[in-house]
């Protein structure tokens, strides 16, 4: 049967044999329903009690469906192609608000004779509040995929029905309603949630598609024949280049979270300008452009333009007008990424903090050891910045330089990844390992670190049935592609990062002892950032890393605010603050208070005293200081051009600064 296969090749997508559930999945949805037991019994409902069969009038189900016009208009083609694979089942799919409130329904006629019995159609609510402990409402309230079969229904009436529920979620991580199947328990399948989960995240491919009518939309992944299915990264932007969202395999690809993505454009995260996504995007058979992430793993990318006619044409213009524009006739570009200072390695990590120096000198002492580094430390301490400077320190970097490009270095945000891509993206999977896989498979990310370093952030929220996985790993040096006997050697570096008490997780195990001491060879704690004493040195690195050489510095008031601050957002919350005070401060010579962030401000309000006067009055003090500094640099800079005849690149030479430096003075002053 048809069904039964679907139901079997989606089920490995999984990483689940066809057979049988993995323990740890089946301990963690167990524990699911104890908790969702104990919830029901407190919301005061009995287990023998009738369930209630109102349901919502004509006119409120009219409004609901209103306010829920989106979550319709995408659900339901595929709720239709869902219900093509279980058709004759004795199932039905279901799809439901935000609150469990059912919208649509789809299925067998004599399930859903069968169904209206216990109001399991539109207009029913299924919150747990309600019906207790069912796959909708528990779904809602764990947040994540859940099935719920026969007797672990809270309800006794409802025990005769199985459920497989996911969660869909919107560009910003809100959960807007749940996709289901339900059928009768005779009929359970566990691969079931399989096609439930793929169909789940069609849904919010399509909701992020049409979120946004003015974008620029890049869809991507390592593999160029995944391009265009349904594990391609969706990434969008203003048509500036400002990140607006992403889906969850873009999110997993890229290795950062949707709050870490919110600071990022597109020249952050790709290294190269938007302006080459326009060019490319001019020929008439432009075909994929080659990217490479900030982790330095290459893509395969297609841009989809949905612009206002004035945003395109704005666009075409500024790169008519560039320079260095690219032949329409030339081979489609390769992107690498954008040139600047060269990335760091741990001694420019080291900027005077006795703590950083001492941990710098003790990893050093462990790189080409094969010893497992576990980084510790608050959110945005730089565990990734520490991750990268220490590959870029080891032997094996230099050892596998090729043609191509150095050893990769490979970063996996675990907190990131989707459930249902989990093994697929991490172990890799062999030509038709699950419904819609390609020709050729697709090597994991584990396999793509060969050769260099293995990053895994955020480590502590790794699903505890990838960990036992994982683990084997780390033992073997070898990995096996879902859906393959072939067992492929690998050979990296181990570096893990988390802001999780992993030893008091493993201690009740909510973390796998035998993991914890497998990565636990060298720990090391990242100081936050306003433990640290050498701040100034890490604005000045920062500023001449985002802004070269020349950038302007900040004045006294301004710095004395940055020195008050509590960071709460440690070196992330800094890195970002300079990026935003350099493009602000563009064309002068210092950066005051009035270009910072305004949210800033607010939190420094209460640590003003800590400065010579309050901020209010610094901006008058600033300015009358700005513009003697001014006054004085522009005599300095005159006397240079009357000694040197005029030649600005001797007069910037003698004022020991860059030309461009001196033609900003220039526009500064109106010249």
């Amino acid at each position: 049967m048809q069904y039964q296969a679907n139901r079997r090749a989606a089920g490995t997508l999984l990483g689940a044999s066809p057979l049988v559930q993995s323990g740890a999945d089946a301990l963690l949805d167990l524990q699911a329903i104890e908790r969702s037991h104990q919830r029901s019994s407190s919301y005061g409902i009995t287990r023998g009690q009738r369930p209630d069969l109102d349901a919502l009038s004509r006119a409120d189900l009219a409004q609901t469906l209103e306010a829920n016009q989106a979550l319709s208009g995408h659900a339901r083609p595929v709720m239709e192609t869902l219900y093509d694979q279980i058709r004759n089942t004795h199932s039905m799919v279901i799809l439901s608000d935000a609150e469990g409130t059912i919208l649509h329904t789809l299925g067998d006629s004599d399930f859903l004779a069968k169904a209206d019995r216990v109001a399991l159609g539109p207009g029913g609510c299924w919150s747990e509040q309600l019906r207790g402990t069912n796959a909708i409402g528990t779904a809602l309230f764990e947040q994540k995929p859940t099935t719920v079969h026969a007797q672990q229904h809270y309800l006794d009436a409802n025990r005769f029905l199985t459920c497989s529920a996911a969660p869909i979620f919107d560009h910003r991580g809100q959960v807007l309603g749940v996709l289901d199947v339900s059928g009768e328990c005779g009929s359970f399948h566990k691969h079931t949630m399989a096609l439930v989960r793929m169909s789940a995240q069609m849904i919010e491919n399509h909701l992020l598609a049409g979120s946004f009518p003015d974008c620029i939309t890049l869809h991507f992944h390592s593999r160029a024949e995944f391009v265009g299915t349904l594990v391609e990264g969706i990434v969008s932007f203003t048509p500036g280049g400002r990140f607006l969202a992403a889906n969850r395999s873009a999110q997993f690809q890229l290795g950062l979270t949707l709050a870490a993505l919110q600071s990022h454009t597109f020249a952050s995260l790709f290294g190269v300008p938007l302006s080459l996504l326009f060019e490319h995007h001019r020929k008439a058979a432009p075909g994929l452009l080659e990217l490479c992430l900030h982790n330095g793993i290459r893509i395969h990318g297609r841009a989809e333009l949905r612009l206002r006619d004035q945003h395109f044409q704005n666009a075409r213009e500024a790169i008519i007008d560039t320079p260095h524009t690219i032949p329409a006739d030339r081979p489609a570009p390769v992107a690498r990424p954008h040139a600047g200072p060269p990335r760091p390695g741990l001694q420019a990590l080291d900027t005077g903090d006795a703590r950083m120096s001492a941990l710098i000198a003790k990893l050093r002492k462990v790189i080409d050891r094969d010893i497992p580094i576990l980084i510790t430390g608050e959110t945005g301490t730089g565990k990734e910045w520490l991750a990268q400077a220490i590959h870029r320190e080891s032997a094996r970097l230099r050892a596998t330089q090729t043609r191509t490009g150095a050893a990769p270095f490979v970063a996996v945000n675990c907190s990131a990844i989707p459930e249902n891509l989990i093994e697929a993206e991490l172990f890799g999977y062999e030509d038709g390992a699950f419904t819609g896989a390609r020709r050729k498979g697709a090597l994991g990310k584990i396999a793509q670190a060969q050769g260099g370093t293995l990053f895994l952030d955020e480590i502590g929220d790794m699903p505890l049935a990838l960990q036992g996985r994982l683990l084997r790993v780390l033992q073997e040096r070898a990995v096996t592609p879902l859906g393959s006997q072939r067992v492929i050697p690998v050979d990296f570096a181990l570096v893990c990062a988390t802001n999780q008490p992993l030893r008091e997780m493993a201690a009740r195990h909510a973390f796998r002892e035998d993991l914890y001491y497998r990565i636990n060879g060298l720990q090391v704690k990242l100081p936050a950032l306003r433990e640290r004493s050498d701040l100034v040195g890490l604005i000045e690195r920062i500023l001449e890393q985002e802004g070269g050489a020349d950038a302007p510095r900040f004045d006294t008031q301004a710095l004395a605010l940055l020195q008050a601050s509590r960071w709460p957002g440690n070196l992330r919350q800094l890195s970002n603050l300079i990026r935003t005070a350099l493009a602000m401060a563009e064309g002068q010579a210092w950066i005051g208070v009035e270009h910072l962030p305004d949210d800033f401000l607010e939190e420094a309000a209460p640590v003003q005293a800590a400065c010579e006067m309050p901020v209010h009055m610094a901006y008058e003090e600033k300015r009358e200081k700005s513009l003697s500094m001014h006054d004085s640099e522009w005599a300095a800079i005159e006397r240079a051009l009357r000694t040197h005849d005029g030649n600005v690149s001797a007069a910037a030479k003698a004022l020991g600064v860059s030309r461009n430096t001196l033609y900003r003075r220039f526009k500064s002053r109106g010249h």
